[in-house]
């Protein structure tokens, strides 16, 4: 019988041991003592956590991106079948429209102070020849680069891959 070390603590091995017993019973005493592996979850965590935090983020960040950007569609979809109802004028016209695309009942209404709208009555559609006119309604978020749903996390570094603004655009031919 010999004493070896293993890891600072001594232990009595069999000569006739082959070498490759006794490398394996070595590792199996230092895996019996959690103390030697203490604080190693800590790092790890701290490894690991800003790595899923961050994608976490930017799940979050596109996500409401996207519903913003399909809720700002929808709501310029809206104000343009509102556009076709009838109306005496254009100025009716318009409050029609800018109601259905930005009003309290729309789509886009959670965003409603962050939007803008404009409804213009276009003389010639743009996909048609002839004399039919066409109600364009284009509604946009402006400023989202500067103005976000959730803050940057990075500040201007994060701003490169955020878009400038959200818009959309429908047309209606109305005759």
């Amino acid at each position: 019988m010999k004493i070896a070390a293993c890891l600072g603590k001594a232990i009595t091995t069999s000569s006739d041991l082959p070498v490759s017993a006794r490398i394996s019973r070595c590792h199996s005493l230092s895996s019996r003592h959690p103390a030697n592996q203490a604080g190693g979850a800590a790092i790890e965590f701290a490894v690991v956590f800003p790595l899923f935090f961050m994608i976490f983020y930017a799940i979050v960040t596109y996500g409401l991106i996207m519903v913003a950007q399909q809720s700002i569609t929808l709501a310029a979809e809206e104000g343009a079948r509102a556009a076709l109802r009838f109306a005496a004028d254009n100025d009716a016209r318009n409050t029609n429209a800018e109601n259905a695309a930005i009003g309290t009942g729309s789509a886009a209404a959670w965003l409603a102070d962050r939007l803008d709208f404009d409804g213009t009555l276009l003389e010639s559609c743009p996909y048609s020849v002839g004399t039919s006119r066409c109600y364009r309604v284009t509604v946009t978020y402006p400023d989202y680069r500067t103005n976000p749903l959730v803050p940057l996390l990075i500040g201007p570094l994060m701003g490169v891959v955020v878009p400038e603004q959200l818009s959309s655009t429908a047309v209606v031919q109305i005759d």
